[in-house]
C-alpha cells in the first residue's frame, strides 16, 4: 500500500506529526528503530524504581499545553520546582523574585565581585522580561484563530507588536554566554559557575533566559514517558501504524519509498523525517531524482551538513538508594542544579587535559592521566539532579529513592576511552567518583546508602537515539555555521527540504532546539503534508 505520510523517527516530533495527520484522517506509518518510541522523552522501570531516560521535566513554552488541548490528550501534570546549589548553599526557585536569592547565592561565593554580580543579575532580569513576551501566550500556531476572533484581536495582535520589538532586542544577544558574561566581570570562576550549566557556546539570550524557564517546568505523573504513552495511544486509536525496530536503510525520493533493515518497503505520498538529518542524506538515492535542480539542491544540502557536529551530550548516573525521599526534600527540590565548588570548570577543561598529556592534539593515551582529570572534572562540574519520587510517590518503593544525576559530557572523549578498551571500567569509576562528590558535599551519607547504580554515556545516547555524537539538542553551537533556521519568524520554513515530497521535523530542524520546538516542528511538518494532501499537490 501507499501511505499518505510515512514518518521516520518515533520521538516527540515524529509522534506529534503522526497524531495531527491521524486526527485529519490520513493513513500514517511511523518507523522507529528502537523497541520503544519516545526518543529523548521516555521513562523506564528498574527494579521497582521509575527513571526518566531523557529529559527530566516538560517545559511548556506556550506549546506543550496547547498541543495537548488541541489533540484532546489527558496528561496529568504535577509541580516541578527547581533549586540551584553551590557548595553547601541551596536556593529554591518559586517565583521571579527568587532571582534575588540567586543573587545572594552568588554573593556568598564571590564576595569580592558584588558590583559585577549586581550588573549580571540586572541583565538576567532584563532578559527574563524578553522571555515573558516571547512565551507569554499560547503559541498561535496551536490556536484556531478563525473561530476565536476574540483571542485574535484581544491577545494575539497586542502581543504581536511587543513580540516584534522584543525579538529585535534578543537578536543582539547571540554572543556565547561565557563571552557575554566577561563584559561584566574578569572573574573566570564566576563566569564558569553561571555558564557551565549550559552547552558550549550557548547564545546568551538562550542561557540567561533560563531563570524564567525554570518556572515553566512541569512533570507528568508516572514519568516523562506518560506524555509519549498518551500520544502513542492516540495514534493507535486512529489506526495509525507504529513500526518498532524498523531502522531505515534506504530512501528513494524518485519513486517515493523507503526500506528498512528487514527489507520492508514503505511507499509514501509524503515523507516526514523526524530523525538525524545526516542519516537521511546518507541514505538518499540521489540518482532517482529526475529534476536536476532539485537533485543539485539536495546534494548541496547534504554537503552543507555532513561536516557539522551534533550538540553536547550527557553522561548520566542512575542510582537507587536506601533513603526516604524526605532526606532529599530537606535539602533540595526534585529538579536540582548543583555545583559542588565555586572554583569553576575552566580548571578541568579538555585543553587542560591535553596539556597534561604533553600538548599533543587529541586525548591522552595514559589511563591514569584521564582518571586524574575525571576526578577534577566531577568535583567542579555542574550536575542536573532529578528525583522522580519527590514528584510522584509511586515512582519508587516505600522508604527508598531513585536519583538521576547528569553532567554535560563530550562524545569523542568517551569514544576515545572505549577505543582504549576500558569503557566499562570508566563507567564504574565515574559512578564511584560522582557518588563520592555528592556524599562529601550536599548529600552526606549517600555513599553508604546506595543499593545499585549504572551509567549511561554519550555512546549510549547515540545508540538509543541515532543522533550524531549522541546530541541531545541537535546541532552544536560550536559549528562554524549552524545548518538550521534560528529565527522564530522563519520557523515555518524550518520543516522544508530541497525535495518537495519530504519534510523534516525535530531537534535538527531549528536551533536552539528542545522538546517544545520538536513538538512545534512536528506539527508544522504535518500541516505542510496535510495542506498538500488536501490539494493533491506534489
Amino acid at each position: 500500500m501507499t501511505y499518505d505520510a510515512v514518518i521516520v523517527g518515533g520521538g516527540i516530533a515524529g509522534l506529534t506529526a503522526a497524531a495531527y495527520l491521524c486526527k485529519s484522517g490520513y493513513e500514517v506509518a511511523v518507523c522507529e528503530k528502537e523497541k520503544r518510541v519516545g526518543g529523548l522523552v521516555n521513562s523506564f522501570d528498574y527494579k521497582g524504581f521509575t527513571f526518566d531516560g531523557g529529559i527530566r521535566a516538560i517545559e511548556n513554552s506556550g506549546i506543550v499545553m496547547p498541543m495537548l488541548r488541541q489533540l484532546g490528550l489527558d496528561v496529568d501534570f504535577t509541580e516541578n520546582t527547581v533549586s540551584i546549589g553551590i557548595g553547601k548553599e541551596v536556593i529554591h526557585i518559586v517565583s521571579k523574585e527568587s532571582l534575588l536569592d540567586y543573587q545572594s547565592l552568588l554573593l556568598k561565593q564571590f564576595p569580592g565581585n558584588s558590583e559585577d554580580i549586581n550588573k549580571i543579575i540586572d541583565d538576567i532580569r532584563r532578559i527574563m522580561g524578553y522571555m515573558d513576551v516571547l512565551y507569554g501566550i499560547d503559541n498561535p500556531l496551536f490556536m484556531d484563530l478563525k473561530n476565536d476572533k476574540e483571542y485574535l484581536f484581544k491577545t494575539i495582535l497586542p502581543w504581536l507588536f511587543k513580540y516584534i520589538t522584543t525579538f529585535n532586542k534578543i537578536q543582539k544577544l547571540d554572543a556565547p554566554v561565557d563571552e557575554y558574561l566577561r563584559q561584566f566581570t574578569g572573574n573566570h570562576a564566576l563566569v564558569d559557575v553561571i555558564a557551565q550549566h549550559f552547552f558550549r557556546k550557548t547564545p546568551a539570550s538562550f542561557a540567561l533566559s533560563y531563570f524564567s524557564l525554570y518556572l515553566d517546568y512541569r512533570y507528568p505523573k508516572g514519568g516523562t514517558g506518560s506524555l509519549i504513552d498518551a500520544l502513542e495511544k492516540f495514534i493507535s486509536n486512529l489506526n495509525g501504524e507504529i513500526h518498532r525496530e524498523s531502522e531505515i536503510c534506504h530512501v528513494n525520493p524518485g519513486e517515493r519509498y523507503i526500506l528498512d533493515a528487514q527489507d520492508n518497503r514503505y511507499n509514501y505520498r509524503y515523507l516526514i523525517w523526524a530523525a538525524d538529518l545526516k542519516k537521511m542524506y546518507q541514505l538518499m538515492d540521489f540518482k532517482t531524482i529526475s529534476n536536476k535542480k532539485i537533485k543539485q539542491q539536495a546534494m548541496k544540502r547534504k554537503n552543507a551538513i555532513m561536516d557539522k557536529t551534533g550538540g553536547d551530550s550527557v553522561l548520566t548516573l542512575y542510582a537507587t538508594v536506601d533513603l526516604d525521599k524526605s532526606f532529599f526534600e530537606s535539602i533540595c527540590s526534585p529538579h536540582f542544579f548543583y555545583t559542588p565548588s565555586a572554583r569553576g570548570l575552566s580548571g578541568a577543561d579538555f585543553a587542560t587535559l591535553t596539556e597534561r598529556a604533553g600538548g599533543q592534539p587529541g586525548y591522552p593515551a595514559d589511563k591514569q592521566v584521564i582518571i586524574d582529570w575525571m576526578n577534577s572534572f566531577y568535583n567542579l562540574t555542574t550536575y542536573e539532579i532529578s528525583i522522580p519520587v519527590m514528584r510522584d510517590e509511586n515512582l519508587a518503593p516505600a522508604g527508598k529513592t531513585g536519583i538521576i544525576i547528569s553532567v554535560l559530557f563530550d562524545f569523542t572523549f568517551v569514544k576515545h576511552i572505549a577505543e582504549m578498551g576500558w569503557y566499562d571500567e570508566f563507567k564504574d569509576i565515574t559512578g564511584q567518583l560522582i557518588i563520592g562528590v555528592l556524599d562529601s558535599t550536599i548529600f552526606p551519607g549517600l555513599k553508604d546508602k546506595v543499593i545499585d547504580r549504572f551509567v549511561s554515556t554519550p555512546l549510549t545516547m547515540e545508540k538509543k537515539t541515532g543522533n550524531s555524537e549522541g546530541a541531545i539538542t541537535g546541532w552544536a553551537f560550536t559549528n562554524s555555521m549552524i545548518p538550521a533556521i534560528k529565527s522564530t519568524t522563519k520557523i515555518t520554513r524550518a520543516v522544508l527540504t530541497p525535495v518537495p515530497d519530504i519534510f523534516q521535523a525535530g531537534q535538527w530542524t531549528f536551533s536552539p532546539s528542545g522538546l517544545p520546538m520538536s513538538i512545534l516542528t512536528g506539527k508544522l511538518a504535518a500541516d505542510k503534508a496535510r495542506s498538500k494532501l488536501k490539494t493533491g499537490a506534489r
